[in-house]
């Protein structure tokens, strides 16, 4: 799909489209000042009651051989100043309004507007059009039809809002991309499959360099929690690391640490059946790994990112890990494995490991690690866990930035005590309560020298039931974290 930006005096009529898109104040007045042509398309329809009286209402006025297309789309926006949320509520409902349509051709006015609220909204409705454009039909014999739309141009005078568009295509189709490695079946997408993965995106993108481990090699760095994992498994486990260039290489870089799990069974803990085809999911933390590092070289960020994916697959067999069995990992900390299915923190706490070789600006680990993550946030918020205020901090406001939001919990010296073994350094799960809090307090004991966050997204990496499919979710955080990153650089 393309997004354009047409500079424009306020008022100019472009022509040249199939439908545009005509935002009404709380009087049902176009906010941008209407051409003679405009207002008497508009007569007909405004104040006969027809519109409705809330804000986000919608109108479609079919037009006959007129310059200004083949129909109006009106939309109400509320009369008071537009706050974050509600930018982002606009932009999703135009997109949803403006797709509908079946045109090929459409555009918006946001000429009225100032520089910096048109940029959110621009950018707004640009990440809504791509994740509608979205289809996973790769086993699909007759896949369902595309988006009719194919090119949304935007009104301005904003000589940067051209720039906002591309950024936000690029984030768009970095989230795409992240969905689709998370819908992929996962006898498609194995540790194998992810590792082709990252040696493709160093083919597309020459500042990464892409490096992958084997088990003989993560044998001998000691790695005997990731590779428990993996015991189990025909599919070798695999740890993966993708090297992003963008300024000096004695900059120090962030780190991103994905929790890739293409499947996780429960493994000999088995997790009941309903609903165990959702744990292809498990690799949702990789999939947004790979998606910033794409997003990052795509926009030529002037900073160094490193991307870790600990992959592996969670299955039962014989040689497969039990409850009770004790290994040894890269940190040289014993682990008492109590639960085969909390399995997650076994991976990263390894990678998490491997990653303080890079001295990382920061390190953030992201993973589908618990249910209780879900109990205790739902789906709308992910988990933040931090040993850093600052890092805390920046990390919450990109995500409200972007309106991809996570919630701070605390990651208490009190919890730890629940991770206490009697025969071993550390068990790998505590009591019932808390249990999202201890899974993270778990990893921090692999983390304490590091400027260190962890984002829990298992109630927001993905949809379920009806809707069932991944939400590439939190890749937008990630990269609106990196972009601040890059400015104050």
């Amino acid at each position: 799909m393309k997004f354009s930006a047409q500079p424009v005096s306020n008022g100019a009529d472009p022509g040249g489209t199939d439908c545009r898109t005509i935002l009404l104040d709380d009087a049902d007045q176009p906010i941008a000042a209407p051409t003679a042509e405009l207002t008497a398309a508009l007569a007909p329809v405004l104040g006969c009651g027809a519109f409705g009286k809330t804000a986000y209402q919608n109108l479609l006025v079919p037009l006959s051989d007129s310059p200004l297309g083949r129909a109006l789309l009106l939309y109400r926006l509320p009369n008071s100043d537009l706050s974050r949320l509600a930018l982002w509520a606009f932009g999703d409902g135009v997109a949803n309004h403006i797709a509908a349509l079946n045109f090929p051709q459409a555009t918006l006015d946001l000429s009225v507007f100032d520089p910096e609220k048109a940029r959110a909204m621009a950018e707004s409705v640009v990440l809504s059009m791509c994740q509608l454009d979205y289809r996973y039909t790769e086993f699909k014999s007759t896949p369902p039809p595309k988006m009719k739309l194919q090119h949304l141009r935007f009104l301005t005078q904003d000589p940067q809002l051209a720039e906002t568009l591309k950024s936000a295509q690029i984030l768009g189709e970095a989230i795409n991309f992240a969905r689709r490695l998370g819908d992929t079946p996962g006898n498609h997408c194995t540790p194998t499959d992810l590792a082709d993965t990252a040696v493709q995106l160093a083919a597309d993108h020459s500042a990464i360099e892409t490096q992958i481990l084997g088990e003989r090699q993560m044998q001998k760095l000691g790695m005997g929690a990731l590779l428990s994992v993996a015991a189990g498994s025909q599919h070798p486990a695999r740890l993966i690391v993708m090297k992003y260039c963008g300024t000096r290489a004695k900059i120090a870089p962030h780190v991103l640490v994905g929790k890739g799990i293409t499947f996780d069974s429960g493994g000999i803990t088995l997790k009941p059946g309903p609903a165990m085809d959702e744990m292809k999911f498990d690799m949702c933390g990789a999939a947004s790994v790979f998606a910033a590092m794409q997003a990052t070289a795509r926009s030529t960020l002037p900073i160094n990112l490193v991307g870790i994916v600990a992959a592996a697959e969670n299955m039962p067999g014989g040689r497969a890990t039990k409850p009770g069995d004790v290994v040894r990992s890269m940190a040289g900390k014993t682990i008492e494995i109590l639960n085969t299915d909390a399995e997650g923190r076994l991976v990263l706490c390894d990678a998490l490991a491997y990653a303080a070789k890079f001295k990382p600006a920061s390190l953030i680990d992201i993973a589908t690690l618990t249910g209780a993550c879900v109990v205790a946030l739902g789906h709308q918020a992910s988990g933040l866990y931090a040993n850093d205020d600052a890092l805390a901090e920046a990390l919450l406001a990109a995500g409200e930035r972007i309106y991809d939001r996570a919630w701070r919990m605390p990651l208490w010296t009190e919890y730890k005590a629940q991770l206490e073994s009697k025969v071993a350094d550390l068990a790998n799960i505590a009591g019932r309560g808390a249990g999202s809090v201890t899974a993270a307090c778990f990893l921090s004991h692999f983390t304490s020298e590091q400027k260190w966050a962890h984002l829990d997204v298992a109630g927001t990496a993905w949809h379920r039931g009806d809707t069932k499919g991944a939400t590439g979710r939190p890749v937008s955080l990630l990269v609106e974290y990196l972009r601040s990153c890059a400015q104050a650089a």
